[in-house]
């Protein structure tokens, strides 16, 4: 395991925490991914295998199940104790870029986590997944955070992932900025490389032109959408009295009535009705979840096996 740097942890609640999310692998690793094979884009839906004799040599990666034996990294294998398989300079392999955002919206939460939290729990779940099925992964934060982590291959581009998750939780809370989706998915599309996407939102910055970018995103990637939403966003709140806390203000908001909390709700949710609204209008894989949930499911189903369309 690659040496991850020393810095003050979140809670896991209210603030990310590293430690989880390294922890996840573990998780992860009771999960058979489908075994990939090395990927050369056509349109972001192909993928095929290219090796033989007089290639250049460029890396090794760790054995994944499919693998041809021929190829073995003899040397490798016999310091680190793990089978590994050599890659030419001709393979190259599948990339996923997690797009996550990282607006103000995302730090709300009533049960257990806030959606930013949980967000970057399946963006690691995402990372850990991807490298054990040969993938690199990359991530790019858009609304109050703007990063790019480059996209990294086997443990240490997972581990990469997590640290800059981490980081990005802590910058984004420094900075009240808003960007469309559609320009965060403009900016994702002009990223060469990546044949797999994974949008990560609320959907709160859902505009009207983020249909074209993602159609036009699909073009040359498969996307897919997970949805992060909150309970008070998906159903109808009891009714009660509700503390709310924003930017160190409290406050009381009152649901007693059926109209009250109904448009609560609607206000509340209509961006991840949005958001999920418009990936299922697409075609897209998508998959919503609540800050309660496991999102190991969630992340298995989205970037599983699919046949090419």
């Amino acid at each position: 395991m690659p040496a991850v740097p020393v810095r003050a942890d979140g809670d896991g609640r209210a603030r990310v925490s590293l430690a989880e999310l390294i922890a996840l692998r573990a998780r992860v690793g009771r999960v058979r991914p489908q075994p990939l094979n090395s990927r050369a884009l056509a349109a972001g839906q192909r993928s095929s295998r290219l090796y033989g004799r007089g290639m250049d040599y460029a890396e090794s990666r760790v054995y994944q199940p499919g693998d041809d034996v021929r190829r073995l990294d003899w040397r490798l294998t016999a310091r680190s104790g793990e089978l590994h398989t050599k890659l030419f300079q001709e393979e190259r392999e599948g990339r996923l870029l997690v797009l996550l955002d990282t607006h103000a919206s995302m730090r709300f939460g009533t049960r257990v986590r806030f959606k930013s939290v949980q967000a970057a729990r399946a963006a690691a779940i995402a990372g850990w997944y991807a490298v054990r099925a040969g993938e690199r992964v990359g991530a790019m934060a858009f609304g109050s955070c703007r990063q790019l982590l480059k996209p990294q291959g086997g443990p240490r581009g997972a581990v990469a992932l997590c640290g800059a998750l981490s980081e990005w939780d802590g910058a984004a809370r420094a900075v009240e900025a808003a960007e469309p989706l559609s320009e965060a998915l403009a900016r994702g599309g002009r990223l060469h490389g990546a044949n797999r996407v994974l949008l990560i939102s609320d959907g709160m910055s859902c505009d009207d032109a983020a249909r074209g970018r993602l159609r036009e995103l699909t073009r040359h990637a498969s996307v897919a959408v997970l949805v992060v939403a909150d309970a008070l966003e998906l159903a109808l709140p009891p009714p009660g009295r509700y503390p709310l806390e924003h930017a160190g203000r409290r406050r009381e908001v009152s649901l007693l009535g059926m109209r009250q909390r109904t448009e609560f709700q609607r206000a509340l949710g209509a961006g991840q009705a949005r958001l999920g609204a418009l990936a299922q209008g697409l075609g897209l894989r998508w998959r919503s979840i609540d800050t309660v949930a496991d999102p190991l499911e969630a992340i298995t189903a989205l970037l599983g096996a699919r046949q090419a369309r």
